[in-house]
C-alpha cells in the first residue's frame, strides 16, 4: 500500500520502515544554502507575494539537536561513518555546515538500512555541500557503491557578481551492492553524431551506418562457417549479427535463438535489406544498422536535456524547490522496475510520488509539515483520480486535532486551513499576528476575484471577541467573507455574533459574512458557503491519462 507520513523522517525511518524493504530512495533534503525556502500560492487577486508561508528553513545551526544527532553516528555500528564524521568535526568545528552534515549523516545510516540489497539511493544537493555529502555517502555505503556523480543543469544561465554562473545541482548516485539493478536509458543522438556516422540513406529514405557482422576471435559451430564464400575465420573473427535484428525483426528469445542457424539469420538479414555489400571483390560483407533501430547514445552523467521548471511550466505548482516530473521519471526508469517501492523522506510537494505512481510503481512518503502532505495529496487525487494511499501522523479525530495543536499550533493551523482547501498565509516569524491564517479565492459572479479569510483557533476556550475580531480583519482587509474554524466546541454567543454581522450577497444569493466552524463539523464534511472558488489559488496537478492507471499498486 502507498503511504504518506507526516513527521521527521528519522522518527519515521525507525519506526515504521523495516530492514531492506526499499527499492530506490531519493532525497533532495534542505540545501545548506542559508536560504528561507517558501511555497507561493498564485491567485488572481495579485497577492502572490503575501499569500506564502515558510515550508523550512534551509539554515542549520550548532546546537543540541545536531549533537545528539552527532552522538548517535559515534555509536552506530558502522565505524567508517563514525570516524568519517568525526574527522570532519576536528576540521569543520561546530557550526552550520557541521551541524547540517551531523544532521543528515544519522538520516543516511538509516536509508542505508532500509534498502535493499540492490536497490540505490540518488541524493540531489548543491555545490555547497556536495563535497562533503558525498565523503560522508563513501562512509555509509562504501566508495566502491559510487556509481555517479551527476551534473543536472537546473536553469539556463544565472548572474553572478563575480565568478561563474550557478546553474547545476549535483545528484549522488551510490548503490548499496555491485549487484544493483539498472536499466539502460539513451537519449537521442546530437545532429553532429548523426551527420557523421549516418552517412547512408536507403530506397525509403531511411538514414542508415554500417556496423559489424562479425566478432573479434574463432569459435567453432556455425558462427564459424563460410557463407556466400565470405570466410571470418581467415581474419580471425566469427559470425555476430547485430542484437537489434532479433529484437526488432524475429519474434524469437532465449533457446530460440540458440536453434537458429547464424547462416539463417543472415540470410533472413539480406532479404529484407540489412546487408551492405561492398563494391570491392572479396570485401567482407557489412550490416545496415538503420537510424530508427538504433536506441540512442547512452545516458552520461551531464544531464542537460531536461526542460527547465519556470513559472509558466504547466506542472509547476507554486513550490519553490519543486523538481521536474522528468528528472525523477528518469531516474525511477534507471533504478526500479515496475511494483518496486521508491521512497522519498524529504518529499516536498510530492514529484517523486507523482512520477512512481505514474511508472507503476509502489511509493512512500516523508515530510515535517502538514503543508507539503496536504499539496502530495491534493496533487496525487488532482492527477489520479480513484488513487488509493495511506496517511499517516495525520489527525484523523478530534483527539488527534487535539493533540497536534499542543505539540505544534503553526502545523495545527497549516492543517486546519487545508481542510477548508484555503491558501496558507504567512508563517512562524510573520511578526505582529494579522488575525490571518488563511486566505480562499472565489469569483462570486464569475469575474471578479475576492476573498474570504480564514482564522484558526486550537485553543481550548474560544469566546464571542474572537469572532468579532474576525469581522474587523475582514473589514480591514476588504475581503467579503469570514471563516472562523475553532477546535474548542463553538458557542451560542459566538454563533450570535456571527449572524449579526449580516451576509454578503451576490446576484446568485446571500452568504453569511462570518461562518463559524468546528474540527469536528470538518470532520464530519461541512464546509464553508462559498460561492465559486476560485480554483487557481491552488494550481491543479494534470490529469495523467488513463494508460497511467491500468494498475494502481493497492
Amino acid at each position: 500500500m502507498n503511504r504518506l507520513y507526516y513527521g521527521d523522517n528519522l522518527t519515521v525511518l525507525r519506526g515504521c520502515i523495516g530492514d531492506e524493504s526499499v527499492d530506490l530512495i531519493y532525497l533532495d533534503p534542505p540545501f545548506n544554502s542559508q536560504a528561507i525556502y517558501n511555497v507561493l500560492f498564485k491567485s488572481t487577486a495579485g497577492e502572490e507575494s503575501r499569500a506564502q508561508i515558510e515550508a523550512f528553513g534551509d539554515t542549520w545551526h550548532w546546537g543540541q539537536d545536531a549533537e545528539m544527532a552527532f552522538d548517535g553516528v559515534m555509536h552506530c555500528q558502522n565505524t567508517d561513518a563514525a570516524e568519517m564524521l568525526r574527522a570532519m568535526r576536528a576540521f569543520l568545528k561546530e557550526n552550520d555546515m557541521m551541524a547540517y552534515l551531523s544532521m543528515m549523516a544519522v538520516r543516511l545510516l538509516e536509508l542505508h538500512r532500509v534498502l535493499k540489497p540492490a536497490g540505490s539511493l540518488y541524493l540531489h544537493c548543491d555545490p555547497t555541500a556536495s563535497h562533503y555529502l558525498k565523503i560522508l555517502l563513501d562512509g555509509i555505503f562504501g566508495k566502491e557503491n559510487f556509481r555517479n556523480e551527476i551534473i543536472w543543469k537546473r536553469t539556463s544561465a544565472h548572474s553572478s557578481t563575480k565568478g561563474y554562473g550557478a546553474v547545476h545541482d549535483v545528484i549522488l548516485f551510490y548503490a548499496k551492492s555491485g549487484d544493483f539493478l539498472w536499466n539502460d536509458q539513451f537519449g537521442p543522438y546530437e545532429n553532429q553524431y548523426v551527420e557523421a556516422f549516418f552517412t547512408h540513406a536507403d530506397e525509403k529514405g531511411r538514414k542508415w551506418c554500417r556496423t559489424d557482422l562479425t566478432g573479434p576471435g574463432v569459435r567453432k559451430g556455425d558462427s564459424g562457417l563460410p557463407w556466400r564464400d565470405y570466410n571470418p575465420t581467415g581474419v580471425g573473427r566469427h559470425w555476430q549479427p547485430p542484437s537489434y535484428f532479433y529484437d526488432k525483426y524475429t519474434a524469437m528469445t532465449g533457446d530460440e535463438l540458440v536453434k537458429y542457424a547464424l547462416i539463417e539469420r543472415l540470410e533472413k538479414m539480406d532479404a529484407i535489406g540489412l546487408i551492405h555489400w561492398p563494391a570491392k571483390k572479396g570485401g567482407m560483407p557489412r550490416g545496415k544498422r538503420l537510424l530508427e533501430d538504433s536506441p540512442g547514445m547512452p545516458l552520461q552523467d551531464m544531464w542537460a536535456d531536461i526542460k527547465i521548471m519556470h513559472n509558466m511550466s504547466a506542472e509547476r505548482l507554486g513550490y519553490a524547490t519543486q523538481k521536474p516530473q522528468a528528472l525523477l521519471e528518469r531516474i525511477i526508469q534507471s533504478s526500479s522496475n515496475e511494483g518496486d517501492i521508491v521512497l522519498d523522506p524529504f518529499c516536498g510537494c510530492g514529484t517523486t510520488i507523482h512520477a512512481a505512481q505514474k511508472l507503476k510503481r509502489e511509493w512512500i512518503g516523508i515530510d515535517i509539515t502538514h503543508l507539503a502532505i496536504s499539496l502530495i495529496e491534493k496533487r496525487i487525487k488532482d492527477a489520479f483520480p480513484g488513487i488509493q494511499y495511506e496517511v499517516h501522523g495525520t489527525p484523523k479525530d478530534l483527539d488527534g486535532a487535539r493533540d497536534l495543536a499542543a505539540r505544534d499550533k503553526y502545523q495545527f493551523q497549516w492543517w486546519a486551513v487545508s481542510l477548508v482547501n484555503a491558501v496558507p498565509f504567512a508563517g512562524k516569524k510573520k511578526g505582529a499576528d494579522t488575525g490571518i491564517d488563511g486566505l480562499i479565492y472565489f469569483k462570486p459572479e464569475g469575474k471578479t476575484t475576492e476573498k474570504a479569510i480564514v482564522s484558526v483557533k486550537g485553543g481550548e476556550h474560544v469566546n464571542v471577541a474572537m469572532v468579532r475580531d474576525l469581522a474587523h480583519v475582514v473589514d480591514r482587509e476588504k475581503a467579503r467573507i469570514g471563516v472562523f474554524i475553532t477546535l474548542a466546541d463553538s458557542t451560542g454567543p459566538m454563533r450570535t455574533e456571527a449572524v449579526k454581522t449580516g451576509f454578503y450577497e451576490t446576484l446568485y444569493g446571500k452568504y453569511p459574512k462570518i461562518q463559524v466552524l468546528t474540527i469536528q463539523e470538518l470532520f464530519d464534511g461541512k464546509q464553508p458557503n462559498i460561492p465559486l472558488v476560485d480554483p487557481s489559488a491552488f494550481k491543479k496537478a494534470p490529469k495523467e491519462g488513463r494508460g497511467d492507471q491500468d494498475r494502481l499498486p493497492f
